[in-house]
């Protein structure tokens, strides 16, 4: 992690003065730290994602929770994520960015110390909720300062750094967490997993008001509370059941809070549509009419459909099925780790030599790595060493490196920077509906397999296909992303 920092601190770019959605005419830009500053708040949520997955065992044996409590677990903060992005983007534009994320930072902060001082499971499910909720003020205020603050060849490199950081989160997430439990740090077991952010957050904290310079919308936006109330029931019961749906075999509350939320989702729609007429929507459907942002948002729906579910059954067949602890299938994943950091820190470069077409050859990379994982799995067997998995996983890695940062930064390159906020809550939703939707159906590729094995290259097969989606769709974007 010293390693990026040291690298964010010498590649950021310097944010550029004045602009319709910068502070005003006249202020000094804001200083090197800005990027740094978000980026950890960005590596502390991504890493909260995936360490508690390594926590949860010794969470089980500490409070004696049962498998609903260690489920809600996990599940509270996805929900609570998901279900605020879009609101919390509105309020990034009507309170002021900078704001938000001072108050989504220290909340997360506050948040992740109730988790590591829960007395009982249902405290911690609560923290975790609380968690997900601070993840949700923070998340658009990250990618609307980057598209308002940087331009250029400086925004593409903000947007690499900012890829890199959530790949880091994502592939080492699982190490760190065992590290962190395997050490034992004044005998805190799992809960040093969530206390880690104790100091990392006040750090940052301590700097936000320095660093981040201000920016809103033009005309301080409503926060328009009919919409708020529609997305987040619709988004809850979009969220919920996918979350749930699998464990609990699929019940007639899962399809009904499906259907019900294609409903309100789509009463959403059109409220949005005619409060733009005269009023200020929570989401501007304008958006929609931009072919770089609607194809932009279809590839982001194919990435993540397939990112969040890799990670869930590379970690399963690693685990339950290889029967590795937490820190040697940690270990495993820098295969993807070192791929990851070979492209992701150069990809702005790529970018500008080929265009959308960096974001194409990093999908083709992902399909051929999976397919190497494939073929890998067929070769070692159930007894074979799971360092045959490495050649995948790196090459996998290089074509991660090369998508996550241009496929976000295009989508929000074409957008007025008075709607960055909107936006950029938007892509976020996106992403997180998008990594639920893919764990439910490759998790019922996986559970439904005969053995380990099998399931494991069903499911990468299912996953390389929807990376030559990501290819076609790419065909959609501007030539020249940003």
């Amino acid at each position: 992690m010293s390693t990026a920092l040291r690298t964010v601190l010498r590649t950021a770019p310097r944010p550029r003065p004045g602009g319709p959605d910068s502070p005003a005419d006249g202020a000094a830009p804001a200083p090197r730290g800005l990027l740094p500053v978000v980026l950890t708040a960005t590596f502390m949520t991504a890493l909260d994602v995936f360490v508690v997955n390594v926590a949860i065992p010794s969470v089980q044996a500490d409070l004696r929770a049962g498998p609903a409590s260690v489920q809600w677990v996990v599940a509270g903060f996805g929900l609570a994520l998901a279900a605020g992005l879009i609101t919390a983007g509105r309020l990034g534009d009507r309170y002021g960015r900078r704001r938000v994320f001072g108050l989504g930072l220290a909340l997360f902060t506050l948040a992740s110390v109730a988790c590591g001082l829960a007395p009982t499971a249902g405290a911690l499910v609560g923290a975790r909720v609380a968690q997900g909720l601070s993840a949700a003020l923070m998340g658009p205020q990250v990618l609307a300062i980057l598209r308002t603050a940087f331009s250029g060849a400086a925004q593409a490199r903000a947007f690499a750094m900012y890829g890199l950081t959530m790949g880091l989160g994502a592939v080492f997430g699982q190490l760190i967490g065992g590290v962190l439990i395997r050490a034992d740090l004044f005998g805190l077991d799992w809960r040093s997993c969530f206390l880690i952010n104790l100091p990392v957050g006040l750090a940052a904290l301590a700097l936000v008001r320095r660093c981040l310079p201000e920016s809103r919308a033009p005309q301080r936006p409503g926060l328009d509370p009919v919409g708020v109330l529609l997305v987040t029931t619709g988004l809850t019961g979009l969220v919920l059941p996918l979350i749930q749906g699998r464990e609990a075999g699929w019940p007639l509350w899962t399809w009904l809070c499906l259907a019900g939320s294609a409903a309100v989702l789509a009463v959403f729609g059109v409220h949005q549509h005619r409060t733009g007429r005269s009023g200020s929507p929570l989401v501007d459907t304008r958006l929609f009419r931009t072919r770089a942002f609607t194809a932009g948002l279809l590839a982001q729906l194919a990435f993540w459909l397939g990112q969040a579910s890799f990670f869930l059954v590379l970690a399963l067949y690693l685990q339950p099925g290889r029967g590795l602890d937490a820190l040697g299938a940690g270990l495993v994943f820098t295969a993807i780790g070192a791929g990851y950091l070979l492209t992701s820190t150069t990809v702005h470069r790529f970018v500008a030599r080929l265009g959308r077409q960096a974001i194409a050859l990093g999908g083709l990379l992902m399909a051929a790595g999976l397919g190497l994982l494939g073929l890998a799995v067929y070769a070692a067997g159930d007894t074979g060493s799971v360092w045959w998995l490495a050649p995948g996983l790196f090459v996998d890695g290089l074509g991660m490196g090369l998508v996550i940062a241009p496929v976000t930064s295009t989508v929000l390159a074409c957008v007025e920077p008075r709607l960055a906020g909107s936006a950029a809550g938007v892509v976020a939703t996106v992403q997180q509906v998008a990594g639920a939707l893919g764990i439910a159906l490759i998790g019922i590729l996986y559970y439904g397999a005969a053995d380990p094995a099998t399931a494991f290259g069903v499911s990468v097969g299912a996953l390389a296909v929807l990376e030559l989606l990501l290819v076609g769709l790419v065909q959609l974007l501007p030539r020249r992303t940003a």
